[in-house]
């Protein structure tokens, strides 16, 4: 189990989603986020972070590669993805846990 984060452009959120849809993924977090890519450049005071959309998807094993192509064909050309090991995953509602919980 993974969770697969992406940080993209508010603008191609529909997009994203869409192929997210299309590769049998639908449930998902989307956050507004704010971040700044090259600090080396600027003074802390000159730092102004531009508006992101943070999506986060809980995937077992066989979605992990779908979801980062759907997120990389559809997310433009700004923005990262980031997966991470998921250990355990739990259903508040159902009690279900690991895969069958996502």
């Amino acid at each position: 189990m993974r969770m697969v984060q992406a940080i993209i452009a508010p603008e191609r959120l529909t997009e994203v989603t869409a192929k997210l849809a299309d590769a049998a993924i639908h449930r998902m977090t989307v956050s507004e986020v704010h971040g700044v890519s090259d600090m080396a450049s600027l003074a802390f005071s000159e730092l102004s972070p531009e508006p992101m959309v943070r999506i986060e998807v809980a995937v077992n094993e066989d979605f992990v590669e779908p979801a980062i192509t759907a997120i990389e064909e559809a997310g433009g050309d700004r923005g990262r993805i980031f997966t991470f090991e998921l250990h355990d995953v739990i259903r508040i509602r159902t009690g279900e846990t690991g895969p069958e919980a996502i």
